[in-house]
């Protein structure tokens, strides 16, 4: 079957429109996809992505304050009196396992939140690479856009090298002639760039604001590629991979 395939490179780039009775997959390496999947790989029970911070209070009142933690980052740093920002190596078996998580982030959740009219909502990352891949080959029977979260509207390279990296391997390494341009863009920078996530990781513009913020490692953690092997999909307004 020909796979229809776009790209998108934030994540205010499209409108409810363009995702509509589509299968979107959001990707936002550093960090909030990267997080919400080491967060349910570790037994966290569900993530709600919040659009605003004030969303919170409308789920906590209903949920029994011993179930959830609320967490999120703005400008990177984790927003005060919340219990955990958006490190994903914060999200441990001990502190998460059996919990709701409430999450707020600049970008990510704010892609998945804009994508509600979809047919259905995947997230993806570096992690989990070859587990949307497979999902998307075997498991598909509509229009499938990637939706880079970007950073502050504008375009980042880890999420466009992510997305370009499914690309690459839906399409076997060839490229068609007719393919979107936004695919094209994400494919061939891929193609030129791909073996080399790593250290292009270090180097993007989202690292070095992390690396003055002390989250070194995070930034190695979540260029590791095929870590899991599990896709977090959205279902009722919960992210989880049950």
């Amino acid at each position: 079957m020909r796979l229809e395939i776009d790209v998108f490179s934030s994540s205010i780039s499209f409108n409810e429109q363009d995702v509509r009775n589509k299968t979107v997959v959001v990707v936002d390496v550093l960090r909030a996809c990267s997080t919400m999947q080491t967060a349910l790989e570790n037994g966290a029970a569900g993530i709600i992505p919040l659009a605003e911070n004030d969303d919170a209070g409308r789920y906590t009142r209903y949920l029994d304050a011993g179930s959830v933690l609320l967490c999120g980052e703005k400008d990177g740093k984790k927003v005060e009196g919340y219990q955990l920002g958006n490190s994903p190596l914060e999200f441990t078996r001990e502190v998460v396992s059996g919990k709701t998580i409430l999450l707020k982030t600049s970008n990510g959740t704010r892609a998945i939140t804009r994508s509600s009219s979809a047919a259905r909502v995947l997230v993806g990352s570096f992690l989990n690479l070859s587990a949307v891949v497979d999902m998307l080959k075997s498991d598909n029977d509509g229009d499938i856009l990637l939706i880079c979260s970007g950073w502050n509207s504008r375009l980042s390279i880890e999420d466009m090298l992510c997305a370009g990296a499914i690309t690459h391997r839906l399409f076997d390494r060839k490229l068609p002639d007719d393919a979107a341009d936004g695919v094209k863009v994400a494919f061939g920078f891929y193609e030129k760039f791909g073996a080399e996530i790593p250290a292009l990781l270090r180097e993007c513009n989202h690292a070095k604001r992390l690396r003055e913020l002390g989250y070194e490692e995070d930034i190695d953690y979540c260029g590791r590629v095929d870590l899991f092997a599990s896709v977090p999909r959205m279902h009722e307004g919960v992210l989880s991979i049950r």
